[in-house]
């Protein structure tokens, strides 16, 4: 009887390797991938695509891992992104969550998230901005590196800019550090175009672009909801009804900032209802304190005047909230 050859044994070994198998979801449930998908769920509203895409994100990156345990062999996943959408969709609480994803999934080291701007990055005179960028790109590392309205980076109508000199440094990093940092830029879609139609160095390492829709009318009543359960408070009947029809008027308005307007709307009514409260001559129950009235809502210059409240635009313009990006 025929011994079999070494190229025999070989293809055995090699056959035998190719049977190992894995099982995708304990890899999954190992990296608690599960609770933070939940988490984005709990968060925002709507959002489907968004979620779908970060879901997809998550795959890619845990099937790269088991291809790295049976060594096969793989470019590590390109995965700087870009946001696009108008404010209050939720594009910072998404990448704080993809932060998370990519740090449990073992793509970066430690997961956090560096939120900046232009104003983060660029100084105002010659030598000062590579150090600027130098030492946020130091603080990003091992997580991601968020960019809002990063397209101000760029400003070719002053010739003695220096956003140039941080875009070509970002550059670098984003190339030879991408194993180690995730760079995610943000603003509104035309502009972002725009950046990348100027800058095709940064659009050819942007490998993920996401858009952000702006919210339905119920999407944006099912946040409110949700705020003010987040803080013990809830709308009556009437109030509700009448928080629809501000809705419905505020869109129509300047500077709608999506769930971070909301946000604005109802700290303004919390607001009137502690002063109706206060005002009021009879004892209040705790029913009282929690519930926000159709007067509460009705009382603002929206309904009065057809105009924004006095601090609408300053407010819906300010940095926002977890919840509300």
């Amino acid at each position: 009887m025929n011994e079999p050859g070494p190229a025999k044994e070989n293809q055995l070994a090699k056959d035998a390797t190719d049977q190992v198998s894995v099982d995708l979801q304990q890899e999954l449930r190992t990296a608690h991938i599960e609770e933070v998908l939940e988490k984005l769920d709990q968060e925002l509203v709507g959002l489907k695509p968004v979620k779908t895409r970060v879901r997809e994100t998550a795959a890619l990156l845990l099937v790269d891992r088991m291809r790295k345990k049976l060594e096969l062999a793989s470019e590590t996943p390109t995965l700087h992104m870009s946001f696009t959408g108008n404010p209050g969709t939720g594009k910072t609480t998404v990448a704080m969550r993809m932060a998370e994803v990519l740090h449990r999934l073992e793509y970066v080291r430690e997961g956090h998230l560096v939120a900046v701007t232009r104003d983060d990055l660029v100084g105002q005179y010659i030598g000062h901005t590579a150090p600027k960028t130098k030492e946020v790109i130091k603080r990003a590392m091992g997580g991601v590196l968020f960019i809002d309205e990063a397209y101000y980076l760029y400003r070719p109508e002053n010739e003695r800019d220096y956003g140039q000199e941080s875009i070509e440094i970002l550059l670098q990093v984003m190339e030879n550090n991408r194993d180690d940092i995730v760079v995610i830029l943000a603003g509104y879609k035309d502009k972002m175009d725009r950046f990348f139609h100027s800058n095709p160095g940064m659009r050819s390492r942007i490998a993920h672009h996401v858009d952000f829709p702006d919210y339905t009318l119920e999407e944006l009543l099912a946040i409110a909801k949700l705020m003010l359960a987040q803080q013990n408070y809830r709308f009556s009947p009437e109030a509700e009804a009448s928080f629809i029809d501000y809705l419905k008027r505020r869109t129509q308005l300047p500077h709608f900032a999506n769930a971070r307007s909301v946000r604005n709307a109802l700290d303004r009514a919390r607001l009137r209802q502690a002063n109706r409260l206060f005002a009021s001559n009879h004892p209040i129950t705790k029913l009282d304190l929690m519930t926000i009235e159709a007067e509460d809502i009705l009382a603002s210059r929206v309904f009065k005047e057809g105009k924004l409240d006095s601090d609408d635009v300053r407010a819906d313009e300010a940095d926002p909230a977890q919840v509300s990006n």
